[in-house]
């Protein structure tokens, strides 16, 4: 079967995702949609997307693994939109486009006539999500990088020691969170459609995807006019939850109410503790924090982590080691979660390419992986497959 003949599966299959987007809120998203059938046209400027040129780290094959991680799923069409033939073939694929995708600084893509105002006269079911960091008002001239999104969104406030400077999360997170946003976005512009027959457009930005995610940091400032402190790895509301240091490394202990405090009590060898009156109930705890932490930590010396780990998880209290990313992996794999994803290259021996697998399933089922990240233009002059 030839290439644009090929029907894909998947609970998405037959949507056609033209995608403008680049760095990582952007093909986030639209990778998802991938995964589970869309067909997706990744455009991009003659120098391909940004995150092309990231390295290192790069991959078996020399490719970036930013950009491998974001990309998978999709095909490639390099245009060039200050060129007559390549803004025509932009335009063509947003016309006859399900889903149009843009993360483009406010009024780029009105400077083409790609914006959501022009795309829908002639494709007046298109569903257009357009991703910004702070809005199209007052907040359009801003630029929507993720390290400031979480300075004046607040998270870097209440992350990091109390007792140092704000710290950033060690991934970009905000654009994940804003991803999630638009695939939301975007299902729910379809399901629209499919009861009026008319698209929309899908408004995504990452500070108030920011907001948003700070759920109960944000309801307390509310509530009481009190921004919340950085507390480390300690929780506001909870203790003991944090990170502490056992005889050979760091474990989690994720205590949630005064009866896993008794078991973990009783598991350390210390059943007194529960009664000692600066610990008996979880207000006590939170105000004795400090005191609680150095009891622990007296106790856990004792043993190794793995050994606190197990035992605790044995009598149903929460506690985990602090994994790096590969032994998070490794620890997703031994549960079965299938956490890798592997794809093929079009040269058959080429390395597969690897990355982390969608963590959605739907009626049982999981993601397709079908293809490898996308050699820049790969797929030029590309149409739409059959909606099958």
């Amino acid at each position: 079967m030839a290439e644009a003949d090929r029907v894909e599966t998947g609970a998405l299959r037959g949507i056609r995702v033209a995608d403008f987007s680049r760095v990582l809120a952007g093909p986030y998203a639209t990778m998802m949609l991938a995964d589970f059938g869309a067909d997706v046209i990744k455009v991009e400027p003659p120098a391909g997307d940004d995150t092309r040129h990231w390295t290192p780290p790069v991959d078996a094959t020399g490719r970036a693994t930013y950009f491998g991680g974001v990309n998978r799923n999709k095909r490639s069409v390099a245009l060039d939109l200050t060129d007559a033939a390549g803004l025509a073939e932009a335009r063509r694929l947003a016309a006859t486009a399900d889903v149009v995708v843009e993360n483009f600084r406010p009024g780029v893509m009105a400077r083409f006539g790609l914006a959501y105002e022009d795309v829908r006269e002639d494709n007046p079911g298109v569903v257009y999500c357009s991703i910004t960091g702070f809005g199209t008002g007052e907040g359009a001239a801003l630029a929507g990088y993720d390290l400031l999104v979480q300075a004046v969104g607040g998270l870097m406030s209440i992350t990091g020691d109390p007792d140092g400077e704000p710290s950033k999360v060690g991934v970009a997170l905000v654009d994940v969170l804003t991803g999630q946003n638009a695939v939301a976005g975007i299902l729910l512009g379809l399901r629209e459609r499919e009861r009026t027959g008319v698209g929309c457009l899908v408004e995504v930005t990452l500070l108030q995807s920011l907001l948003s995610a700070l759920t109960n940091q944000a309801s307390s400032t509310l509530a009481t006019g009190h921004p919340p402190r950085r507390l480390g790895n300690e929780h506001p509301s909870i203790a003991p939850y944090a990170v502490f240091r056992a005889g050979d490394r760091e474990l989690v202990i994720a205590v949630g109410n005064d009866r896993q405090f008794g078991v973990l009590a009783g598991v350390l060898g210390m059943p007194g503790l529960a009664d000692d009156a600066r610990f008996r109930t979880n207000a006590d705890r939170v105000a004795h924090r400090a005191e609680l932490a150095d009891v622990l930590e007296r106790a856990l010396a004792a043993a190794s982590a793995r050994h606190w780990v197990d035992a605790l998880a044995a009598a149903g209290v929460p506690a985990g080691l602090v994994n790096d990313v590969a032994e998070a992996i490794a620890f997703a794999d031994a549960l079965g979660l299938d956490p890798v994803a592997e794809t093929r290259e079009p040269d058959q021996a080429a390395p597969a390419h690897r990355s982390i697998a969608n963590p959605i399933r739907v009626g049982g089922d999981g993601a397709t992986y079908r293809t490898a990240p996308p050699a820049l233009d790969a797929d030029r002059g590309a149409d739409w497959r059959s909606r099958g």
